[in-house]
């Protein structure tokens, strides 16, 4: 029943939107909004040659999201996250799983969590 209400949740969040930890720290805004897949595959980036042409050479460079360790991918696209941009993180962005939105209002989301849990962007 919880993931249900976290998606109901994320449905409510837009990019640019301003996110505030447990502790009522401003972490950043939100970049990217993701809903839950539970049919998500996640793959590892091929380390072989990505061939002659300039398409797969771009493919095989291209930053996939969420740019996390390969478990932790599979967590955040099967129960949706969202990417957040902030100066709190060495790389600039963060990402939060639905579970760990507490609420969105008056256009800002709220967090269950402080900033200092949040998975930074590899």
């Amino acid at each position: 029943m919880r993931q249900q209400g976290d998606q109901q949740t994320i449905s409510r969040i837009t990019t640019g939107m301003p996110v505030i930890d447990a502790d009522g720290v401003e972490v950043g805004t939100v970049d990217l909004v993701q809903r839950a897949d539970p049919n998500a595959v996640t793959v590892q980036t091929p380390t072989a040659d990505p061939g002659s042409s300039l398409d797969e050479l771009i493919e095989s460079t291209a930053v996939r999201e969420p740019d996390v360790p390969a478990d932790l991918a599979a967590r955040l696209m099967h129960g949706g996250y969202l990417k957040v941009s902030t100066e709190l993180a060495g790389t600039g962005a963060v990402y939060v799983p639905a579970d760990w939105i507490g609420t969105v209002t008056d256009g800002r989301v709220r967090l269950d969590v402080p900033a200092a849990k949040l998975p930074a962007e590899e």
